[in-house]
């Protein structure tokens, strides 16, 4: 069994800073990928950036030239930049790990972008 654990959310004024991490229980170069999706309220979870075992990476529209996925292997954590945070990046924030079997998934981590 995977254990996803987030961390890093909490409340930001527009135009702030958050970093979320993921610490992963496996070893992450057994995921092809991982990723980060957000959920807002009465919204469908939506994949806000993912990046491949060989660095390749992919970010919504919304958050391209904001948001920056990393990972550092030495930790087994993913970690999400968020900068130039707007209100409508308000929303639960859950980290993803892709395999050819089963995806897993933390417990997600509030980010909440108000003044």
């Amino acid at each position: 069994q995977v254990q996803l654990v987030e961390s890093g959310g909490g409340l930001v004024q527009p135009g702030g800073s958050l970093r979320l991490s993921c610490a992963s229980s496996r070893n992450i170069f057994n995921f092809y990928a991982m990723g980060w999706y957000r959920q807002a309220p009465g919204k469908q979870r939506e994949l806000v950036a993912s990046i491949t075992r060989e660095g390749i990476t992919n970010y919504a529209d919304s958050v391209k030239g904001r948001f920056t996925i990393s990972i550092v292997n030495a930790k087994n954590t993913v970690y999400l930049q968020m900068n130039s945070l707007r209100p409508e990046d308000t929303a639960v924030y859950y980290c993803n790990a892709a395999t050819p079997g089963p995806h897993y998934w933390g417990q997600g981590t509030q980010v909440t972008v108000s003044s």
